[in-house]
């Protein structure tokens, strides 16, 4: 199926950067992606518990969270997956054959800004939060940045 051949790709890293014959030496590549895999998974950890949360409150029926990390960003789960991927992808570049892993970390990307991530979920809040909109004229989609004016 169309859905195991995704993850097949995006697993890439994993899957090639284990595939070395030569004892690995961490470089920089690697405390980079490990720094930035951590990020990620910090990130989709607090901006969840963050959504949580907010949903437990009966006060924020059909509201739009807009603190914490969801002020910086709409988002905050899929920029961290993309940061964990991306993290991984530069753990395995450490290696030769772990460099072609990169269609790992594009295809997840793709898959959450253009595809099946960030469309996908707001058409839906569009129609179901009426002030969605607003918060996405003032809210950066993925990279966390300082709220619009």
């Amino acid at each position: 199926s169309l859905q195991a051949l995704f993850l097949f790709v995006v697993c890439l890293p994993v899957q090639l950067g284990q595939v070395s014959t030569m004892p690995l030496e961490l470089g920089l590549l690697a405390y980079t992606g490990s720094f930035l895999a951590v990020l990620g998974i910090v990130f989709e950890t607090v901006g969840d518990w963050q959504l949580t949360a907010f949903r437990k409150n009966p006060d924020n029926h059909n509201k739009v969270l807009k603190s914490g990390l969801w002020k910086y960003t709409r988002h905050p789960n899929y920029f961290g997956d993309m940061c964990v991927w991306w993290g991984l992808y530069l753990i395995a570049a450490e290696t030769t054959v772990g460099l072609f892993a990169i269609p790992g970390p594009i295809l997840i990307t793709w898959l959450l800004v253009k595809w099946s991530g960030v469309p996908m979920l707001e058409y839906g809040l569009k129609k179901r939060r009426p002030d969605y909109v607003e918060y996405m004229e003032k809210t950066s989609s993925l990279i966390p940045l300082p709220p619009k004016i």
